[in-house]
């Protein structure tokens, strides 16, 4: 397939009944469920939005079934945490990947056999087919301007495995690859992606403040152009009570000539057209930058 219509989404929590305080989170407690289940009513929407708009692949916003919580530590949060083979997410998508014959990218608060936590991104095919799941790699701790993220408190890194740390999965559109967040700043992610035949490497974040705004837009396009990928950049917008924290938003595709434009004029998902047998005409400035690169460079 050469020409793929690919779409992101771009909103918040659409849990409704989020309490006005930091201080009355804990009476969400008994609620976990009904916010997972806003969520994933709320982006099944934007699916079949996406889906009408002509898109063949959705990729779902950083932990997108419940509020970004890792800006204060509440322990209860944890038990958000769910199965990436058949937890409730990955279950009902899988059924909604396959209705509406779309590739789905879905990152999910992930628990595993063993008790262990992680921010993972799970693939399904557009038959409903599980193809895997990539974690995220970097766990962010720390504060700017805006505020604080304590990701560790919540998630760990996956442990050290050459063959599964940058799965690249071959779906029904095309080669897909996955950075999540804080894993687009590292030097050897989108290449390495790129290296085991990524075309589109869908990057779902939950980021704010001034320094990330300015990379938002600087990081994609030098990845792009550099390895010779796609890049769809996920970021929540707009603020969730009661951490009223400001997430900028700035979803957009790249490609290794620069920004795509959004075709969709639905509020929040960006679409655009993707046409992936460039990556096999040569690159227009006569560069060839994977060939010529010195191995004892890299």
């Amino acid at each position: 397939m050469t020409f793929v219509r690919a779409a992101i989404t771009e909103t918040c929590n659409a849990y409704q009944g989020m309490p006005s305080t930091v201080e009355d989170l804990p009476t969400l407690a008994d609620k976990l469920e009904d916010i997972r289940r806003a969520n994933v009513d709320h982006h099944i929407e934007l699916i079949k939005a996406a889906k009408a708009e002509g898109a063949q692949v959705i990729g779902l916003g950083e932990l997108f079934p419940g509020p970004y919580f890792a800006l204060h530590r509440d322990e209860f949060f944890r038990d958000m945490a769910e199965s990436a083979n058949d937890g409730p997410t990955v279950s009902t998508l899988r059924h909604v990947a396959r209705a509406q014959e779309i590739v789905v990218v879905a990152p999910i608060y992930e628990l595993d056999d063993f008790g262990k936590r992680f921010n993972t991104a799970v693939v399904i095919d557009a038959d409903g087919s599980l193809l895997g799941n990539y974690r995220k790699l970097h766990i962010p701790q720390g504060h700017n301007e805006r505020g604080a993220f304590d990701e560790r408190f919540y998630y760990q890194a996956p442990p050290v495995d050459a063959d599964t740390l940058l799965p690249v999965f071959a779906t029904a559109i095309g080669r897909v690859g996955v950075s999540t967040c804080y894993d687009r700043h590292f030097e050897g992610v989108i290449s390495g992606l790129a290296r085991a035949g990524a075309e589109i490497v869908f990057s779902p974040a939950v980021t704010f403040g001034a320094k990330s705004r300015r990379l938002w837009d600087l990081e994609f396009e030098v990845d792009a152009a550099r390895h010779g990928v796609f890049i769809a950049g996920s970021n929540r917008r707009g603020s969730e009570a009661p951490w009223n924290q400001e997430f900028f938003g700035g979803s957009h595709f790249v490609g290794p000539d620069g920004r795509l434009e959004n075709r969709s004029a639905h509020a929040n998902l960006v679409v655009a057209d993707l046409d992936l047998g460039s990556l096999d005409g040569g690159d227009g400035s006569g560069w060839n930058l994977r060939g010529d690169a010195r191995s004892d460079l890299t």
